[in-house]
């Protein structure tokens, strides 16, 4: 299993939001691609980047950070929020990002999610973010039509490989992800899970390995050090 450090970006700083919610953000670095060298330092190989005021806007205002650590650094990196168009998808990708994470326009959007896949394939990712059963878009604020399973089976049937599925109600919580949600996601679809939201403890790391899931992101556990990278990313392989 593939372990992600998370790097929330808001105003090109690193931040963490609890359940997706702007008023309650944590500042955690001045200097985002401090945080991404320790990351590699610590041994991994992958990092998550979300630009928390693109996926409200569907703007890129962070993109030169996310450009910095794709350039300066070893790491895979992803990145999502607001990307709703082949131009942004475009502009990511030219900076050297691996792969882009379609979440808003792969629900209101079809025929660009479709593009976006026939042209570049594995580098198009889905977020999948699950409220009360339901796929929530727009940076968490609109709940959209489609439930989980139902939006999972279209993503599958389009030729998506990779779904970052977060149970937005475990986010920055710090009480455990929901294993049995990933469980059942994993024997359901033949896709590349990553699981987000909650993965708070080395015990979440190993349930989630020994299921064989694809990744799992790691976002705020790393931040309180209720998490230790390093050896998450050795539990993890």
């Amino acid at each position: 299993m593939h372990i992600f450090p998370a790097i929330d970006l808001y105003n090109k700083k690193a931040v963490r939001l609890f359940k997706g919610d702007y008023e309650q953000m944590t500042v955690y670095s001045d200097n985002p691609i401090e945080i991404a060298r320790d990351f590699e330092a610590a041994g991994a190989r992958f990092i998550h980047m979300v630009d928390l005021e693109g996926a409200r806007d569907g703007s890129t205002p962070n993109l030169s950070i996310v450009a910095d650590v794709a350039q300066n650094t070893s790491l895979f990196v992803e990145i999502g929020g607001g990307i709703r168009d082949m131009e942004t998808v475009e502009k990511y990708l030219s900076a050297g990002v691996s792969r882009v994470i379609l979440g808003t326009a792969a629900v209101n959007d079809e025929a660009f999610l479709k593009a976006a896949v026939d042209k570049y394939g594995e580098k198009i990712a889905v977020g999948a973010d699950v409220k009360d059963g339901y796929i929530a878009i727009k940076g968490w604020l609109e709940q959209s039509a489609y439930t989980l399973e139902a939006f999972l089976a279209r993503m599958q049937e389009i030729g998506v490989k990779t779904i970052i599925c977060t149970d937005i109600s475990k986010d920055g919580a710090m009480k455990g992800t929901n294993r049995e949600l990933y469980r059942q996601l994993s024997a359901q679809f033949d896709m590349n899970i990553v699981a987000s939201g909650g993965v708070s403890s080395i015990d979440d790391i190993k349930a989630l390995a020994d299921m064989g899931l694809y990744g799992a992101i790691i976002g705020k556990a790393y931040y309180t050090g209720a998490i230790n990278l390093r050896e998450a990313v050795e539990v993890a392989r």
